[in-house]
């Protein structure tokens, strides 16, 4: 069994925020010199000795082990500079300093995220458009419906990732408050300056209570359950990746980098990497309601409960990380097959909806052409033929508004040219939607 200083310790997960630590404590020393609370003597000193050891950091150094990584900071800055280094802590608490370094995290990795949502839309947006005429069966329930464009198909996941990166910059608003000043939670009585310490960090507001400020961390939630959703897109899409890939589909192959071999069957191709995003994506929503159950009964304000919202955050963080780059990776590299997509189109009757479509623009009820034709797909079916293997005097015995174009009309490869309503899968309305997506990326996955 662990030893007490290691059970109540956080020092293990929380040390890598000590870049942010440092780059917190920087501006309040700063703005302690400011306010007249500390020396400019003082405060130099201190500010070249947090320096030195960030350098120190970045060069492969490592912090001294404490009971977490505030203490570890002011410890080695003691060390280095002596005893003026313990007023770095003047007019703040660590309860006030945590919720600083936390946010100063989530705005640097939201910020990586977002870098990694752009590169997945590029990629999709790439692959979309070098396979841009390719004709897929499009499903419902998972049974053939109706034949799209694979591009089509293919940016409905770019708009889900628009979406994301939407939610993500929208969360920096809430993320990028500044709750340094608020100290253990009544503020403090020394006349500090929280405005310029938030000019400083580049901080949009500061918090305007010190009980909220230093006990909720409903920002962290606000991420974690943004990147939920974005891990759900991606499972979805990994999920689809899987399917096609499979003999029964074979409408894609996955480059080898992103497959493995069987132990014992030499013969197969596993597409292990689609399949570690589904089954991280159930991890990131276990850190989601990790952090929600270690807030859902904590009184005001602080209490140490709280020490557990950094590991969920840092790990949904790295999960989410990983899995947008390997999925830009398989999208990115992955083969089409267009010829066995176009092969599909010939199981299903997937062009029975345009056909009945034919006879209600000549004026037939949509119901009642909906009924002539199942009864055609009930003939072709006992015939074992498809509904453009059918002459026109065949189309004619099921409705006299049937003319010769029926049998055009009645190709599935040719369905989706007539889908050119907006946002539909005509080759026309792909392109009008990939100028929109190509602006929408431009804008960092804004709109």
């Amino acid at each position: 069994m662990n030893n007490h200083d290691d059970f109540i310790g956080s020092f293990s997960f929380d040390k890598r925020l000590a870049p942010y630590d440092i780059e917190g404590s920087i501006a309040h020393v700063r703005m302690l010199v400011k306010c007249g609370i500390i020396t400019a003597s003082d405060g130099k000193k201190i500010v070249a000795g947090l320096g030195s050891i960030l350098d120190g950091l970045r060069g492969g150094a490592r912090l001294s082990k404490a009971e977490d990584v505030h203490f570890a900071v002011e410890q080695a800055l003691i060390k280095k500079i002596g005893p003026v280094g313990g007023k770095m802590h003047t007019a703040r608490s660590r309860n006030d300093q945590v919720a600083l370094d936390l946010r100063l995290y989530l705005r640097a990795e939201t910020a990586a995220v977002l870098e990694l949502l752009k590169k997945l839309q590029l990629a999709v947006i790439s692959t979309a458009d070098k396979n841009f005429a390719a004709v897929m069966p499009g499903y419902t329930h998972l049974q053939r419906a109706q034949p799209v464009l694979f591009s089509h198909h293919l940016l409905a996941y770019a708009w889900m990732f628009v979406r994301d990166a939407e939610r993500l910059k929208d969360c920096l608003k809430r993320v990028n408050v500044l709750p340094l000043g608020s100290a253990a939670l009544a503020g403090t009585s020394f006349h500090i300056d929280r405005k310029y310490a938030a000019r400083l960090l580049g901080f949009g507001k500061i918090s305007e209570n010190s009980i909220d400020a230093v006990s909720d961390r409903d920002f962290a939630l606000e991420f974690l359950s943004a990147l939920s959703i974005t891990a759900m897109h991606l499972s979805r899409l990994a999920e689809e990746l899987v399917l096609w890939s499979s003999e029964e589909f074979g409408f894609v192959r996955l480059p080898d980098e992103f497959t493995s071999g069987s132990s014992i069957m030499p013969q197969k191709r596993n597409p292990d990497c689609a399949e570690i995003v589904r089954g991280k994506t159930g991890r990131i929503y276990g850190d989601l309601f990790a952090l929600l159950s270690v807030m859902k009964s904590l009184p005001l304000a602080y209490n140490r409960d709280l020490q557990e919202d950094k590991p969920p955050v840092f790990d949904a963080v790295d999960a989410a990380k990983s899995c947008l780059e390997i999925t830009a990776g398989m999208v990115a590299g992955m083969k089409i097959n267009a010829a066995k997509m176009k092969s599909s189109l010939d199981r299903g009757f997937l062009s029975a909806t345009e056909l009945a479509d034919y006879l209600a623009k000549k004026g037939m009820p949509f119901r009642t052409a909906h009924g002539v034709v199942k009864d055609m797909v009930a003939y072709c079916d006992e015939k074992s033929i498809t509904l453009k293997d059918l002459s026109v005097s065949e189309f004619r015995k099921f409705s006299k508004l049937f003319g010769p174009e029926a049998r055009k009309i009645a190709d599935p490869a040719s369905a989706v040219h007539a889908k050119n309503s907006y946002g539909g899968t005509s080759p026309a309305s792909v392109k009008v939607q990939m100028k929109a997506l190509a602006k929408a990326v431009k804008n960092e996955g804004g709109r």
